[in-house]
């Protein structure tokens, strides 16, 4: 009987260390363990980052941490580490939260457009990727890469087609610029390329020819017409005289593109620059910007027409009044010159 007593006290004993037990490890994983307010956190892990950097960056956003870090452990979480972008939503129990920094690497919408420079565009991806400005400006500009690729220092910004796409957060240098040169193989489609050739262009002077459009028309519904009025000049062997063009080779010869330049001036057309189109005929050696797609477009398809010449118009902001004649552009173009004066535009 002694026995016995002594059998289901150390049987009670066992069942109440068991329950604690139970109770822990239910607290541990099961409990939520989230502290902030939003519907989701988003938690950033770098290449090759320690379990002590994704702590730092939870510790925020849990009420316990210490039970997190237990069943991280327990997991084998703590040597297991992988980059990426996770997301925790709130209410998640540790266990949960495990599971999705471990295998549930989110995807970002990476966008870029409107962009004058390599140098520029890096900086605009670097804020959406783990990859830095640096990293980025050394393999898009690496001067093997390029002449493997049929590129120049003066073309490649044309390699990066603006539109939106879908990377990973801990997608390196290396891996953008490769997945940039893929999407633009696939956007010079069969159909593309067999219009560059009947217009007879290269895909790099359509790039050029668009970037200069994209620069003279803020309109989309304008700039098949513009394109038709330089490609009318570059067919006939009149210089392309393109006002962007000029304001580049300022902004280039100087250093300086963050200058706005609302005005070209008489003495900026003899600026001895291979961009200056008022100086030196056909397309400059590049880019002068990032095209839009609408852009490129535009002039694979541009508009059928005598127009040679053309110049905003005041009276319907945007847009531009096109002229046939030297004689009726120049009506056009005092009545601008009237306007701009008028606005005390000097520069």
């Amino acid at each position: 009987m002694y026995f016995k007593k002594i059998f289901v006290a150390i049987a009670l004993i066992g069942l109440v260390v068991a329950a604690f037990f139970a109770y822990t490890i239910y607290q541990t994983m099961f409990i939520s363990n989230t502290a902030f307010n939003n519907d989701e956190a988003y938690v950033y892990i770098p290449t090759n980052a320690t379990y002590r950097d994704v702590r730092a960056q939870l510790q925020p956003l849990l009420k316990d941490i210490d039970k997190f870090d237990a069943l991280a452990e327990r997991k084998k979480y703590t040597s297991n580490i992988k980059a990426g972008k996770y997301a925790i939503k709130k209410g998640m129990n540790n266990n949960d939260i495990v599971n999705s920094i471990r295998s549930n690497n989110i995807p970002v919408k990476l966008s870029f457009n409107n962009q004058e420079s390599l140098e520029r565009l890096a900086g605009r991806i670097s804020t959406q990727i783990e990859a830095d400005s640096l990293e980025l400006f050394t393999v898009m500009s690496s001067p093997e890469f390029l002449k493997a690729n049929d590129f120049s220092s003066k073309t490649a910004l044309g390699m990066y087609i603006p539109n939106s796409y879908e990377f990973f957060w801990n997608t390196s240098a290396e891996q953008f610029r490769e997945r940039m040169l893929k999407e633009y193989h696939r956007f010079w489609n069969e159909n593309r390329m067999a219009k560059a050739k009947t217009i007879g262009l290269t895909p790099e002077k359509v790039m050029t020819m668009a970037s200069i459009v994209q620069k003279e028309t803020a309109k989309v519904d304008e700039r098949k017409r513009v394109a038709g009025v330089y490609m009318n000049r570059l067919n006939i062997g009149m210089p392309l005289q393109a006002d962007p063009t000029v304001i580049y080779a300022i902004k280039l010869t100087s250093g300086n593109f963050d200058q706005v330049i609302k005005r070209v001036l008489y003495k900026d057309l003899v600026i001895d620059s291979p961009y200056n189109t008022y100086k030196y005929a056909g397309l400059p050696p590049g880019l002068i910007a990032m095209p839009d797609i609408t852009s490129i477009d535009a002039v694979l398809n541009f508009e059928k027409h005598d127009y040679l010449y053309f110049v905003a118009d005041v009276t319907n902001f945007g847009y531009h009044k096109f002229a046939k004649t030297l004689s009726q552009h120049n009506v056009n173009r005092q009545e601008y010159v009237r306007w701009i004066n008028q606005q005390g535009v000097n520069r």
